[in-house]
This record gives C-alpha cells, sequence and structure tokens, in this order.
C-alpha cells in the first residue's frame, strides 16, 4: 500500500521540529569517553548498565589487559552515542584502529577483511572502471546488502557502478577506502540482517565505523610497501590530532592520510600476432598490462567534532574529503589488430590504453543534541556526493580518420545523497517486568540523485575510443528519488535472564513501493558465562538509481557488450520488466560463552534467503536482421554494439552459513603476553528459481562462486616489554572464475583454496616511538594459473583468476614507524 502524504509531511516537521526542542542534557546520556571497553564486570554495577557481550577481534595488549569480557547483560545505548545500538540478541563484532594497523594494509577495507574472516574483498574486483574502487562482501552476499554506518549514521554511496564482472557485479555501495585509517576508532561489523534495526539495506548486516573522539595528543605513522616481484611501490602517510573545545566534554578530532600506489602486472605474454610481417617472430610478447593494480594516489581529510551550547545543546559535525587519481591498464592493442582497433600511423609497435579518473568525494554530518520530556533526541542533516571522471588515454578512435587525438574525455558519474532525521530513545520503568524497557524511534527523509554526462563526441563517436569508449548521448541520465522512513525499536527482558527485541521500519519511496520491514531477537543468558541467542529478520535493498539506469560499453576482443538502463527503450524491447527491489528474510541462532576467564567463544548458524535478487542478464547476440532492433540502436547511437545486456530481478537465492570464533589471552611472567585468536567463517548460497531465459552458466557462476564458500583464519600476538610479535594464518576457500561472457572464456574455472601466512614484528625505539616490519603473504602465494584456453580468449592476458580473494600479487613486504604525541 502506498502511504498518504501527511505521514511524509510528518516525517520531515518532525526532524526539523526536533532539531530546535531546548532542555538540559541528562549525565546518564552523555557519551562515554572511554568507548573501548566492550563490557563491564556486574560487580556494583546496575543490571541496566551492564554492557552487551561483543566479540572482539585481536586488540591491542594494552587495551585488552583493561577489558573485561562477559555473556551476560546489555548496554541501555541512547541515541547520543555513536556506537551502533548494541543490541545484546545480535552479534557485534570490534575492530579496534590499532588492529586495523596491524594488518599492514593501507585502506580500511583491505584491513577490515584481513582482521574480520565474514568479510570478503578482492583486490582487483572487476575490470575496467570496476578496478578503481574494492567492495566487501559480508557473509558472501552482494556489497549492496551491508550498510555502511559512520559513527551510526548512513553514509552515501559511492558514483562507480560496478558493471563488470566479478564480485561486485552490478553493485554501487560506499567505499569506506575513502575514510583515513588514522581517523578509526573502531569499527563494529554486526552479522545479522538488520534492515529494521538500522536500516534499509543491511540484509547481510551493517558496518559502523567509528571516528576517534581524542580530546588531546595524536599519532604520525609511516609506511613503505613493495611487492616481491619488484614492482607495486607503496608509500603511505597518516595523521590524526585530537583537541578539547571548552572544558565540557567538547572535542575536535582532525585525521588525515595520503596514499600513493605504483601499479603491478601480472599479466601472461600476449597470445596471437602482434605483428603482420617478419618482426612478429622475435617480438617481445610481455607486453600486457591490464591484469595488475592500478597506479593510485588517494588523499583523505577527516574531521569529527562535537561542541556543548549550554542549556542542554551540543552540536556535532563529522565530515570527509577525499581525491583520488588512478589509471587502470586496459587490453593490449597489436600493430597487426588494423582493422577495427589501432592505427599504426600512431602505435606503429601497438599500444597499451589506460582508462582513469579523477574522484572527489566528500560528506558532512551535522546535528544537535538534547534532552527533552525524558527522552534523549538527536537531530541531524547529512549530505554526500562522490563524482568521478572518466577518461582513456594512450588510445584513438579508428572510425575517424583524420583525428590525431590520443587521449579522451569520456564523461562523468555523480552520486548525492542528502538525509535529514531525528531520532529518540528513553529507558523507563513498567512496574512488571524485571528490568528496564528500551525504546528507540525516529524519522528520516532521504533525497538520493544519480547523473552521467555525456564524453565528448570523439570519445563515443562510431567505434569510440579503444576500449573504453565515452559515454554517449543515450547514458546521459539525472535520476532523484525521495525516500521517507520511520521505525521503532523496543528492548526488555522478560526474566532477569531472558531478554526480547523487536524492531519495525516503513519505507515509503516515489518510484518504488512502500516497505515494512521487521525483526525479532531473543537471548537466554544462563549465568555469567553461558548464553544462546537468536534472530528472525525481513529485509529490503531497493535498486540505486545507478542499477536502475546505468549505460556502460564493454568491449572485449573481437566483440563489444553494452549494458543498456534498464528502463531504456532497448531493454524493454528485449523483455525487461519494472525493476523493484531484494526482499530478504534471515533467521539464525548462536552461542556466547566464557567457559573460562580470558576465554571466549562465539558461533552462529544462519539462513538467508533473498528473493528478487538483482543481476545482470545474459548477453544477448545483435541480430542485424531485426529492424525493430536496428533502429532503437541507430537512435541511439549503438551502432556498433554486437552484444546487448541489462540489468533485473533474475533469481530467488538462499545461503546457508556460519561463523565461529575464539580468543584467549596468556599472561606469563616470564615470556610475556600471548593473546591466541580464530575465526571460521562458510556460507554457501544456491539458486532457489531463476528466470532461466534471462540468464545463462556465466551469469549464475559469478553470483553464486566468484566469492569463496569458507575462509578460516587463526592468530597470535606477542608483547614483552619493547618487542611485539604478531603472526596470522588465513585459508581461503576456492573459487570459480569466469573470464568472459562468450566464448571459451565463459567456460568456469576452478582456483583451488589457499593458505597464506601473515607476519609483523614491531620494536619500541622510545615509549611513544616505535618502528615494524612485515609482510602479507610471506610465502608468495599466487593462485592456480587459468588454462590456456581460457587465457587465450583475451589474448594471453588472464594469467589469474581477475577477482581472486586474495589478489594475484603474490607477496608484499613492508617497513613502518609510528610516533605517538
Amino acid at each position: 500500500m502506498l502511504i498518504g502524504s501527511n505521514w511524509k509531511l510528518c516525517l520531515v516537521a518532525g526532524a526539523a521540529l526536533g532539531a530546535f526542542m531546548p532542555d538540559r542534557v541528562l549525565a546518564a546520556t552523555a557519551p562515554v569517553k572511554h568507548h573501548r571497553v566492550v563490557a563491564q564486570k556486574k560487580a556494583g554495577a546496575s543490571p541496566a548498565l551492564s554492557k552487551p557481550s561483543v566479540h572482539r577481534a585481536p586488540t591491542s595488549l594494552q587495551a585488552i589487559s583493561t577489558e573485561s569480557i562477559q555473556v551476560g547483560g546489555r548496554q541501555t545505548n541512547s541515541v547520543f552515542s555513536p556506537v551502533t545500538a548494541r543490541h545484546s540478541t545480535t552479534q557485534v563484532t570490534v575492530v579496534t584502529g590499532a588492529e586495523l594497523l596491524k594488518t599492514g594494509q593501507t585502506n580500511v577495507l583491505s584491513a577490515l577483511a584481513q582482521a574480520n574472516p565474514a568479510i570478503t574483498t578482492a583486490a582487483l574486483p572487476g575490470g575496467g572502471a570496476s578496478s578503481f574502487v574494492q567492495t566487501m562482501q559480508l557473509r558472501g552476499q552482494s556489497p549492496d546488502d551491508t550498510l555502511i554506518l559512520v559513527n551510526g549514521h548512513r553514509r552515501h554511496i559511492g558514483a562507480n557502478f560496478n558493471s563488470n564482472a566479478g564480485t561486485n557485479w552490478g553493485s554501487e555501495p560506499s567505499d569506506i577506502s575513502l575514510i583515513p585509517v588514522s581517523a578509526i576508532d573502531h569499527i563494529e561489523v554486526i552479522t545479522e540482517g538488520a534492515s529494521a534495526l538500522y536500516g534499509q539495506d543491511a540484509i547481510a548486516g551493517a558496518v559502523n565505523i567509528v571516528l576517534k573522539r581524542d580530546t588531546h595528543g595524536g599519532s604520525i605513522n609511516f609506511k613503505n610497501n613493495g611487492y616481491y616481484a619488484g614492482d607495486g611501490q607503496g608509500l603511505d602517510g597518516s595523521a590524526n590530532y585530537g583537541m578539547a573545545l571548552g572544558n565540557n566534554g567538547g572535542y575536535l578530532d582532525l585525521a588525515a592520510q595520503v596514499t600513493h600506489q605504483l601499479p603491478t602486472t601480472r599479466g601472461g605474454d600476449f597470445y596471437g600476432t602482434l605483428f603482420s610481417d617478419s618482426r612478429n617472430e622475435t617480438a617481445n610478447r610481455d607486453v600486457q598490462r591490464g591484469l595488475g593494480l592500478p597506479k593510485s594516489t588517494l588523499e583523505t581529510l577527516s574531521e569529527n567534532m562535537s561542541l556543548p551550547l549550554g542549556n542542554g545543546f551540543s552540536a556535532y559535525s563529522t565530515s570527509t574529503f577525499s581525491h583520488r587519481r588512478a589509471n587502470v591498464a586496459e587490453t593490449y592493442r597489436s600493430a597487426a589488430d588494423t582493422d577495427t582497433w589501432i592505427n599504426t600511423n600512431f602505435y606503429p609497435n601497438g599500444n597499451q590504453p589506460y582508462i582513469t579518473m579523477d574522484q572527489y568525494d566528500f560528506e558532512t554530518d551535522n546535528g544537535i543534541r538534547t534532552h527533552k520530556f525524558g527522552f534523549a533526541w538527536d537531530a541531524y542533516v547529512t549530505f554526500g556526493r562522490d563524482a568521478q571522471k572518466y577518461g582513456t588515454k594512450d588510445s584513438e578512435n579508428v572510425s575517424i580518420p583524420d583525428s590525431t587525438q590520443t587521449s579522451f574525455y569520456d564523461g562523468a558519474s555523480i552520486a548525492t545523497e542528502l538525509t535529514s532525521g531525528i531520532r529518540g530513545s528513553r529507558s523507563f520503568q513498567t512496574g512488571f517486568l524485571p528490568r528496564p524497557v528500551d525504546l528507540k524511534f525516529g524519522a528520516e527523509y532521504r533525497h538520493d540523485t544519480f547523473q552521467m554526462t555525456e564524453g565528448e563526441t570523439v570519445s563515443w563517436e562510431g567505434l569510440g575510443a579503444t576500449d573504453h569508449p565515452g559515454n554517449v548521448p543515450m547514458a546521459v541520465t539525472n535520476q532523484n528519488r525521495d525516500v521517507y522512513e520511520g521505525f521503532a525499536n523496543l528492548d526488555f527482558y522478560v526474566t532477569k535472564k531472558w531478554e526480547w527485541t523487536l524492531g519495525g521500519r516503513v519505507a515509503s519511496y516515489n518510484n518504488l513501493a512502500t516497505v515494512e520491514t521487521g525483526s525479532v531477537g531473543t537471548r537466554y543468558n544462563f549465568n555469567k558465562r553461558w548464553a544462546v541467542r537468536a534472530n528472525v529478520n525481513t529485509g529490503y535493498r531497493p535498486p540505486t538509481l545507478g542499477e536502475m539506469s546505468y549505460f556502460y560499453s564493454a568491449p572485449y576482443p573481437g566483440y563489444t557488450v553494452d549494458q543498456v538502463p534498464a528502463n531504456s527503450t532497448i531493454a524493454k524491447y528485449l523483455g525487461s520488466g519494472t525493476m523493484k527491489g531484494e526482499y530478504s528474510r534471515s533467521y539464525s541462532i548462536g552461542l556466547d560463552a566464557t567457559p573460562v576467564d580470558n576465554f571466549h567463544v562465539t558461533g552462529n548458524l544462519y539462513y538467508i534467503a533473498i528473493n528478487s535478487r538483482l543481476g545482470s542478464t545474459k548477453t544477448y547476440s545483435v541480430n542485424q536482421d531485426d529492424s525493430v532492433l536496428m533502429n532503437l540502436l541507430a537512435q541511439n547511437n549503438l551502432e556498433s554494439a554486437t552484444s546487448l545486456s541489462y540489468y533485473a530481478n533474475l533469481y530467488n537465492t538462499q545461503t546457508f552459513g556460519g561463523d565461529f570464533s575464539a580468543d584467549y589471552t596468556l599472561h606469563t611472567q616470564r615470556l610475556g603476553q600471548f593473546r591466541f585468536a580464530m575465526g571460521i567463517n562458510f556460507s554457501d548460497t544456491e539458486i532457489r528459481s531463476a528466470k532461466d531465459s534471462f540468464v545463462n552458466e556465466y551469469t549464475k557462476e559469478v553470483v553464486l562462486h566468484a566469492a569463496p564458500k569458507n575462509r578460516e583464519q587463526i592468530s597470535v600476538n606477542w608483547t614483552y616489554g619493547k618487542w611485539s610479535a604478531f603472526v596470522q594464518e588465513m585459508r581461503y576457500g576456492s573459487i570459480i572464475y569466469m573470464a568472459a561472457p562468450t566464448g571459451p572464456g565463459s567456460v568456469p574455472f576452478m582456483q583451488n583454496p589457499a593458505l597464506l601466512t601473515n607476519l609483523e614484528v614491531d620494536y619500541k625505539i622510545l615509549p611513544r616511538w616505535s618502528i615494524g616490519v612485515g609482510a602479507n603473504n610471506v610465502g608468495n602465494k599466487y593462485p592456480t594459473r587459468v588454462s590456456s584456453s581460457i587465457s587465450h580468449t583475451q589474448q594471453g592476458l588472464t594469467k589469474y583468476a581477475s577477482y581472486s580473494p586474495y589478489g594475484f600479487n603474490g607477496g608484499m613486504y613492508y617497513v613502518k614507524t609510528s610516533i605517538d604525541f
């Protein structure tokens, strides 16, 4: 059903009214300064204020000595807190900023995936423009099925719609690598279907990035890395500084990070004819650069601020700004391919085209917090914008013989998100329940936009720029969407040991249906050491505006696949219907235990069913005898198209899975302190039903098997005096790789499981100055090499699976130093 405009007006009016409510702030609801503590001992503490059972990945040794994690209890979390509302019925894993730095990775996503086996991310998630942005998969689901929060508020998504096959195929998620790693206090990973509790999109779960709130001091970090193969040198520098604002708890924390990464190349020798003369016999065939990390420079800034205003008000602001420049090598064009791809007057020896990207991304989240009528209130306005300009260089347009142009402007993609909302929370006694009831509610308005601009004419005219034609006039779009949401969550105990959580959310879209989602969770604490829990959730993810309107042309050797918008006349002629969102049901049961002191165990089994799952159709060969189709193509400047595809609701899937983790801390007098940890995640996705006439084995395999079904890891963290060391063993399960949508490349190829070792050793030269050396993939493990028939479909370029979950670059070493002040 549709919800009337009066309800929508009430939401917006409520958000505006909440921002100006005057009153005092109760001390009980003020943010806790030392929020790294994830649990408190019950002795001497009120049951209502005891913390939840939260599993933490391996923490810094300083933090370990002050923690006391227990199974029983829960946290009364008001809307004043930037951390996720940690219902003890829901599994939350915490990864600290120190742990992220310990991985040796320079971007947040790669570090988080290394620390948490429930998250997978490919070093090169797709080809072409999809190479620029890493994406995450939580519990094996689409990157779009994970909600990203910063300080508890939704973060805007990116403008880079991933149109190339891989783990992120058809997704347009938020890019968390645009946040400085030095700004992060900790990250909370909620591994439950959580749309009703945290917001739409959280079918697989949610990730909340909590920024530092320091009132003094900071740190400076430098790192230099390279690969065993001798390429891929990287430089990274980051810093943060915190200061107090006033004398009443205000703070300002600033952070910055600059990362420069040189490219790697792991492509095979060119297969085919390089020259149409005798030079072909003796030519160097190591000419392809398309399989490797792109060259990139990323600069990021952030600020996190809170300022008491008096009279019970406090203002806060969180902002990030990022600029990234990158270029990625595409398929090599030989001098012998003179018919369609190359003009030998420009490139007598062949050429290597590159796609370039220039990206500017920013977000600002501003709000007012206060207390009125016994409720904590948070009113906020958030705006985020991601703009990406694309180009092609070292290329040409061979269909314009007189042109001497080798660099082209291909157009831009721009995504924005404006959010305003109000949230309230309160704990109250009922007189008949043994503990206080926690109530949280809120309303939110969101305005999303997605825009694509046209490339310069010479970039798309005729065959277009070799390897990456610009955006044709058909691609130009300017879409927008209004969303109105309301939610309420209730947390209560029916006995002193039995907790229940109820949640409900309603979202109304101006271009989609109105959707209701709900959540029921329960937890029983047998004692302070043992507890069981269970959850039932329904979820919803709307298609992004990019999914609904994105156009992309993907040239392959010998043919081109044009991905047309689902709402275009061409897609409708091919059979597309009205695109709708994904609907989910999920169930989970779990165990939390502390069998003995310093030994923590948690385990979960889950089932996720998704209906109307979005994906790309199979490629349709253009029938030159179909006059209607040919006229539609001509009207949209696509006369040279040979294959077509589009996005649609294609599958009903189900995923069975589980995760298990345990950690034990051992204190010794002579050998120092040891922390042992292990984590296991497995997930198996099946297609319950599909629109068989629109899909084939290629599209199905990418959905089902592009990410490993299982991941396991064990680690040991040791500290003794000035020395510390960290060693981690990681296992990745197999994946199925599909190199191309047609021909021999469409034959499934299995990449074998792999074991990788990571190692780091640190030494404190001074109490606040440390140095470290380390390596990821110490044994220099490479993925299974693909078959020659698959490699030959891309002229020998494809030596390894491009979306291997642990990359294909081999071992990486690094040195680093850190100064605290």
